[in-house]
């Protein structure tokens, strides 16, 4: 039965919308880039294909069930659960890639003589698998038993059937909250983000080292070897404060709900949380392209070469920026 969307859903919807249309594009273009630059071939920027894919998801597939789930529609339990779970395997294989993607920075800045023979691309092909696999059984862990199914019988008739329990569908009514706080943020989202933390304070700090010392590296100039080091880890260290100052409203107000249950969090305060973890999947296009050179060039090539049919006018001059 067709559902009447009052002026807030619309603007939420209209919202919603909006970031799908930067998100989508923008990490394609992320993608994109990487097929297309040979320098942008290392481990690292798998890691961030990877994030890329996932934020391609959460703008094409993510997005549109959260407003389908902000709706209510009337669902039977289990199909409402499966929409609520793609965001939580998303949100996992984003952290799992940036944890990634800082161990990456740290061996570069440790090991870097022996680092392409440490980390391969076959190794960082099996890391990302892991990642993914890891980020699906950590996601899909409600569907597995640990929701809100048992609550809800309880207080319906309790001869229902499992199979045609059909209830309006919300993110809170399937998803257990105890599961939300001690297991997604206590467990798996808490402790890789202060890893992280710790890991690129380990990276500035043995950069700041060697370009002290100007230790003999791989490169035949170390000074310009750990200064290029020390501005992809900026950047990539600002990609993850990002990711933690999107995702940590949420998981605050999700505490605030299971720890103090007669609370009221504002509903335009959960709003515009949701917005920030939405939102993020379409920030970090926008950081490498201001912040690293290799995908700005890669970039205006692809805008020159499939966009403004500049071919031949700016194709030499852009493959040499990309090689240097």
């Amino acid at each position: 039965m067709a559902q009447s969307v009052s002026a807030f859903q619309a603007a939420y919807i209209s919202i919603e919308v909006l970031i799908a249309l930067v998100s989508v594009p923008g990490n394609i273009l992320v993608i994109w880039a990487v097929k297309v630059n040979q320098a942008l071939r290392d481990a690292t920027f798998c890691f961030i294909v990877s994030l890329a894919v996932a934020d391609v998801a959460v703008g094409a597939l993510v997005i549109p069930l959260a407003i389908i789930i902000n709706i209510g529609p009337q669902t039977e339990f289990y199909s409402c659960l499966m929409m609520a779970c793609p965001v939580l395997i998303l949100t996992e294989s984003s952290i799992l890639a940036l944890l990634a993607i800082a161990v990456d920075r740290y061996l570069r800045v440790k090991i870097p003589v022996r680092y392409k023979s440490v980390v391969t691309p076959r190794r960082a092909a099996v890391a990302i698998a892991c990642c993914w696999i890891v980020s699906f059984l950590v996601g899909l862990t409600p569907m597995f038993g640990w929701n809100n199914l048992n609550k809800m019988l309880g207080t319906r008739d309790l001869n229902a059937s499992h199979s045609e329990f059909v209830i309006k569908c919300q993110f809170e009514t399937v998803i257990s909250m105890e599961y939300m706080v001690y297991f997604n943020f206590f467990v798996w989202v808490l402790p890789p983000l202060l890893l992280m933390l710790f890991i690129y304070l380990e990276v500035f700090n043995l950069i700041r080292k060697q370009l002290n010392k100007k230790v003999s590296s791989s490169s035949n100039d170390p000074q310009k070897y750990y200064g290029k080091e020390l501005k992809i880890a900026k950047s990539l260290a600002l990609v993850l404060f990002l990711f933690a100052l999107s995702w940590l409203p949420l998981h605050i107000l999700n505490c605030i709900t299971l720890f103090c249950p007669s609370c009221k969090t504002p509903h335009i305060l959960t709003y515009t949380a949701i917005f920030l973890t939405h939102g993020n999947s379409a920030m970090n296009p926008i950081v490498y392209a201001f912040r690293i050179k290799k995908f700005r060039t890669a970039f205006l090539q692809i805008w020159n070469q499939y966009f403004c049919c500049k071919t031949n006018k700016n194709s030499s001059s852009t493959t040499a920026e990309m090689v240097n």
